[in-house]
């Protein structure tokens, strides 16, 4: 199906939409799109990749995400845990009014919408209690329903808990030729993560050339067709690390690498650390929660 921009309308009464989703989406390969509203999403628990613009990672344990308009980005949830929840808000800049965010009360939240037009992670307590709010808002009247929803951003904006993804001026234009082609391209790294992945086939799969691909993927995501693939490779590997029944050498060859010394290389220059390391922190992280 050829992406669309995503039309959103609050129902009545509503100047938000509010969703709660409680099982994970069925699998029906990426779906690369965009909308001009502002958008949170929480997920309780349960693990995913986040695509967003040129930003590539994976979580587990859960996710609490802010994004500014016409990011483009994938849907975020593959597996959520049994009797979970996922929660998405979306907004227009405007939907207070074309002043509201302009007074003084609002100015840390006027930042912080400033600051989701790159992308926001949310971490730590500021994970737990604003998920913990989002869900309480599913049982509220319309009106506070809105006061718990200014209540989540004054919180979020506040927070010192975050990290900024850093995709403001991602250079895809908001058409429907690029998302149709970074949809097609995106479907055929996921689907064949395990396997080769060959620059002559994702070319054929955008009826380019080449040389031609390789000029637009550059211009489009600021990088090349392998570091992307790399990227995806290595969301993968960060995922099934988590896994204990998996060795290193193993999650090496299910990821479509087939040298560990230089999965090894690869996995340390995306993330920061080596696959043993990085283990070993998660491994930790989650017996501290």
């Amino acid at each position: 199906m050829k992406p669309q921009l995503e039309k959103i309308n609050p129902g009545f009464g509503h100047s938000f939409t509010l969703r709660s989703f409680i099982q994970s989406p069925e699998k029906e390969g990426p779906h690369w799109h965009f909308h001009p509203e502002f958008e949170i999403v929480y997920i309780s628990n349960g693990k995913g990749k986040r695509h967003i613009a040129n930003h590539i990672s994976y979580y587990t344990e859960g996710d609490l995400i802010f994004l500014g308009p016409n990011l483009p980005h994938f849907g975020f949830t593959e597996e959520m845990a049994q009797g979970e929840i996922e929660i998405v808000v979306q907004m227009e800049e405007g939907f207070l009014g074309p002043d509201f965010f302009s007074i003084p009360e609002m100015t840390l939240i006027n930042q912080l919408f400033e600051r989701s037009k790159k992308g926001i992670i949310f971490r730590g307590e500021t994970k737990k209690i604003v998920g913990e709010l989002l869900i309480s808002l599913l049982e509220l009247d319309h009106f506070n329903k809105l006061l718990g929803l200014l209540k989540v951003l004054q919180m979020m904006a506040v927070s010192d808990e975050y990290e900024l993804l850093q995709v403001e001026g991602f250079s895809l234009e908001v058409n429907a030729q690029h998302l149709t082609r970074m949809e097609a391209i995106y479907r055929y790294v996921d689907q064949n993560i395990g396997d080769e992945i060959h620059l002559e086939i994702a070319a054929e799969k955008v009826n380019l050339s080449v040389p031609a691909f390789c000029r637009y993927f550059k211009k489009l995501t600021g990088k090349t067709f392998s570091h992307f693939v790399n990227e995806v490779r290595i969301a993968q590997a960060a995922s099934l690390l988590k896994e204990e029944h998996l060795s290193i050498s193993d999650v090496c060859f299910a990821c479509g690498f087939n040298n560990l010394s230089y999965f090894n290389k690869q996995f340390r220059e995306i993330t920061g650390l080596p696959p043993k390391a990085y283990r070993a922190s998660n491994k930790k992280l989650i017996s501290d929660q």
